[in-house]
């Protein structure tokens, strides 16, 4: 293998790893559209809209 080879194999690969790992949604870390100054009952989750995502078709 050349370099041209080796460098051009070495960026598929990063860029394919990156485009793989930056797919899907973490739930934790939205923040909510309007926070209460109430806490939360102990034992009731609010209901957060799910609003469509740009990759939702493709999952």
């Amino acid at each position: 293998m050349t370099f041209k080879t080796t460098a051009r194999l070495a960026f598929v690969l990063v860029l394919s790893a990156t485009v793989i790992s930056a797919c899907g949604r973490k739930g934790d870390l939205e923040v909510p559209g309007a926070a209460s100054s109430k806490p939360a009952e102990k034992g009731k989750k609010q209901q957060v809209e799910d609003r469509p995502f740009l990759l939702d078709p493709l999952l």
